[in-house]
């Protein structure tokens, strides 16, 4: 008797180490980061937004959300350093440029961090990339203009375009896109002038766009399409004016009739899937596909999108 009570006391033991075990397992969470661009553009915020709603969910994510203060390549690499320093398991980004940050995320790798691209990809191998088709966003973006134009019977013209910089794959490919629009007909799309996405030298830029007789105007990013707007406002032109991304000031804009239009992406359902995405990889499970489209919208006066 005495020997079965010790060996149901011993299965007890042994029951009761094995659940502590399980609960250590279960009660285990992932650091993981959240590092975009800049923390300027309303677009980053709901990008933070979606990624910090799905670790809420989650339960088992210690979160954080780090960015420069503006677009920098050198701030952004401290960034990763400073994620790998404070032991991060996962780090989503959205990479300044492509090739800068590569050394940075390839020493994050090693150090058993993974890598999830949101918005805009690096030349390094990621878990998954979470991104708008900007290529053909762009391309939409462009055949909005020209419609518009015609609509106002200028069938020929100087188009300007603002971007970021000749690095940054995301609108990069917008400018590629919104090109590819105008082959074959009788307008002439000048060259791109890059202000980093800072609102203020946009608007000096498409200031001077205007001032060469521009019929059309597109911002590749948050901060270019302000500048449009804000130049279009102040010059009092009939400029048509077509963005990218979302948020009040643009909307405003358009509401003004100073821009025509804004491609909005669906920066909530990048950091949401892009959280979920990543805690998936974390618990050894598949991530599939490699690349998801998270969409886009055209935003006009009569179509205001929240």
């Amino acid at each position: 008797m005495k020997k079965v009570i010790a060996v149901l006391m011993g299965l007890t033991v042994l029951a009761t180490a094995s659940f502590a075990k399980t609960s250590k397992k279960k009660a285990k969470a992932y650091n993981v980061y959240l590092i975009t661009m800049d923390q300027m553009d309303q677009h980053w915020v709901h990008v933070n937004a979606g990624a910090k709603r799905a670790a809420d969910e989650l339960g088992n994510v210690n979160y954080k959300w780090s960015a420069p203060d503006i677009k920098d390549d050198n701030k952004q690499i401290e960034c990763v350093n400073n994620a790998v320093a404070g032991g991060a398991d996962a780090i989503m980004i959205a990479a300044n440029g492509p090739t800068a940050i590569t050394a940075a995320l390839k020493e994050a790798a090693s150090e058993g961090a993974k890598i999830i691209y949101v918005d805009s990809p690096a030349d390094f191998p990621a878990v998954q990339t979470l991104s708008t088709d900007n290529k053909a966003a762009g391309k939409t973006a462009g055949e909005t203009m020209i419609k518009e134009l015609k609509a106002r019977g200028a069938a020929s013209g100087k188009i300007g375009i603002v971007s970021v910089n000749a690095a940054t794959a995301s609108t990069v490919a917008r400018e590629e896109g919104f090109r590819s629009a105008f082959a074959g007909t009788a307008y002439d799309v000048l060259v791109t002038q890059f202000c980093d996405g800072d609102a203020a030298r946009s608007k000096d830029a498409a200031a001077n766009f205007i001032t060469q007789g521009c019929v059309g105007i597109f911002g590749a990013n948050e901060g270019s399409t302000v500048g449009v707007g804000n130049a279009v406002a102040e010059a009092g032109s009939k400029v048509v004016g077509v963005g990218f991304d979302n948020s009040d000031m643009i909307k405003n804009l358009i509401k003004k009739g100073y821009l025509l239009a804004t491609m909005v992406q669906n920066p909530e359902v990048m950091g949401y899937e892009g959280m979920k995405s990543t805690v998936k990889a974390l618990k050894g499970e598949k991530v599939s596909p490699a690349v998801v489209d998270t969409g886009v919208s055209v935003q006009t006066k009569d179509h205001i999108i929240q």
